[in-house]
């Protein structure tokens, strides 16, 4: 395989690059910086934005499978900018595998694209996407995905993969975030109502890419189609969290409000952030006080069974491997 990534220096996308230079493949990334652990995997270096359209092209030349990992995410931010990267991005990105005649496409969705504010439990595949969405991240990959699919044809293979929050090493988007707040001690509890969630580490959702890669071709029973991905071991929210906090030595979160709260402080904050033009993330939004009120876990076995997805590393053991990294670079 000689596999373009998109976003290869960031937290997924280098660990879909370390495995594929493991096994042997040749790996070009995409991004808009340079990364010297890329260049000390031996992988050829493309820079540029997604934005712009010759550049994506001129790096996917010469390729045979793109991993469209690259995304614009967060919860707060202008619509422009999320459509730029995530639904202008992708089509670009459909645009070279095209022009070069690359035949295989991995996309990295999410599950927030069939998100609708309510419980999802055991959810499969056939969970439709809403009418409408409190978030721009969710609205912009789920308009992205639809294209992806919608793209998958007899000269390209596309398959979306929807990775359920990612943790692990390296991560510098979610732990940060929970480590920051924690030690701030700006978290609490929304409800008490001990609603499942699962997550993925790292490795395993990085394996899930390499897989669905390895099993799609054009008219394989995988073309064409999303599929969860997970640790397919759901945990009371907060337990997460507080393992998440035990790892880096934080006392666990204790305090709490309700729901009802939470949301109407995330409808205040949306309001006053979006009048004042604030450049900064709101504390509360209505997508997050849905997200941390309701349980949302997944139906893996679409995976398991067509991609021979299986996690291999387990919560426990990627908590304490996430420890060991935490007592290096403490974020």
């Amino acid at each position: 395989m000689k596999a373009l990534v998109t976003g290869g220096g960031g937290f997924l996308g280098g660990v879909i690059v370390r495995m594929l230079r493991e096994r042997g493949d040749e790996v070009r990334s995409f991004s808009r910086a340079a990364y010297p652990a890329l260049s000390a995997l031996g992988v050829e270096q493309a820079l540029g934005d997604l934005a712009d359209r010759d550049a994506v092209i001129a790096a996917a030349h010469g390729c045979d499978t793109v991993f469209h990992v690259a995304a614009k995410a967060g919860i707060w931010g202008d619509y422009r900018d999320f459509h730029q990267a995530n639904v202008l991005g992708t089509a670009h990105i459909l645009d070279a595998c095209r022009i070069n005649g690359i035949g295989r496409l991995v996309y990295t969705s999410s599950p927030s694209v069939v998100f609708d504010g309510s419980d999802v439990e055991g959810g499969d595949e056939s969970i439709p996407y809403p009418a409408s969405y409190e978030a721009h991240y969710p609205a912009t990959k789920a308009l992205a995905e639809q294209m992806v699919l919608a793209a998958d044809s007899p000269g390209l293979a596309t398959i979306a993969l929807r990775p359920h929050l990612i943790w692990g090493p390296g991560d510098n988007h979610l732990v940060p975030r929970i480590v920051a707040k924690g030690r701030a001690g700006r978290l609490r509890r929304i409800g008490s109502h001990p609603n499942l969630v699962d997550t993925v580490y790292v490795d395993n959702a990085a394996r899930a890419h390499l897989q669905a890669a390895d099993c799609l071709a054009p008219g394989s029973p995988v073309a064409g189609r999303a599929y969860f991905i997970s640790n397919g071991q759901p945990l009371p929210l907060w337990e997460m969290v507080n393992r998440i906090l035990a790892a880096a030595d934080i006392p666990p979160v204790t305090r709490s409000i309700s729901p009802g709260l939470a949301y109407t402080a995330g409808c205040i904050c949306e309001g006053v952030w979006g009048l004042l033009h604030l450049g900064s993330e709101p504390p509360m939004t209505r997508f997050v006080a849905h997200e941390l009120a309701t349980a949302h876990w997944f139906d893996i076995s679409a995976a398991r069974r067509d991609l021979g997805y299986q996690p291999e590393v387990t919560i426990d053991e990627g908590l304490q491997r996430l420890r060991e990294w935490l007592t290096t670079v403490k974020p």
